[in-house]
């Protein structure tokens, strides 16, 4: 097992709910590239958001890995509040509840609906972790203002997207 504190063994997930399709296959290569650098010194918990896109990705990548090579890693999901998948299409729907007794412990953040919920499981992934895996293609949305408070906070952030993350310091929210 390794040292140090949970934190310092924690990473969070941020990223987009659109992967671009002819992208896919290297987003989750380099995810997987990051997870187990990081695994070797010595990180264990892996919080995700649980939302449509990248986070579904990875929810599937850290159960194969650790079904395969990586056995000692938990998963967490950490979600906004009940019900926030109402709005998603019937295979997302099945999709996430196929994968929800996966999870070594799941997280609500909020009992009221709304995108304050949302800014708060963000907010609750960074702050528990001390490194951040993400997909940010853009200045722009939920995803931007994850990865800028998790500079801000200090973490160590890994981009699986060509996009160069010293844009996100000129500001900016949703």
């Amino acid at each position: 097992m390794g040292g140090g504190t949970m934190r310092e063994q924690a990473c969070c997930f941020t990223g987009h709910r659109d992967v671009a399709e002819p992208s896919v296959e290297s987003v989750v290569e380099r995810t997987e590239e990051y997870i187990k650098a990081l695994v070797q010194r010595g990180v264990k918990f892996f919080g995700v958001g649980g939302a449509v896109g990248y986070d579904t990705l990875v929810a599937k990548l850290l159960f194969r890995l650790r079904e395969t090579e990586l056995p000692d890693i938990k998963v967490i999901l950490v979600y906004p509040f009940d019900g926030y998948t109402d709005r998603w299409r019937p295979d997302q729907k099945a999709d996430a509840l196929l994968i929800r007794n996966r999870y070594d412990k799941i997280v609500k953040v909020s009992d009221k609906p709304g995108k304050a919920a949302y800014l708060q499981r963000d907010r609750h992934l960074v702050d528990g972790s001390a490194h951040c895996i993400c997909y940010c293609a853009r200045s722009s949305g939920g995803t931007a203002y994850t990865v800028r408070y998790a500079l801000n906070k200090g973490l160590h952030v890994f981009n699986t997207a060509d996009y160069d993350l010293t844009r996100l310091n000129s500001g900016g929210c949703w």
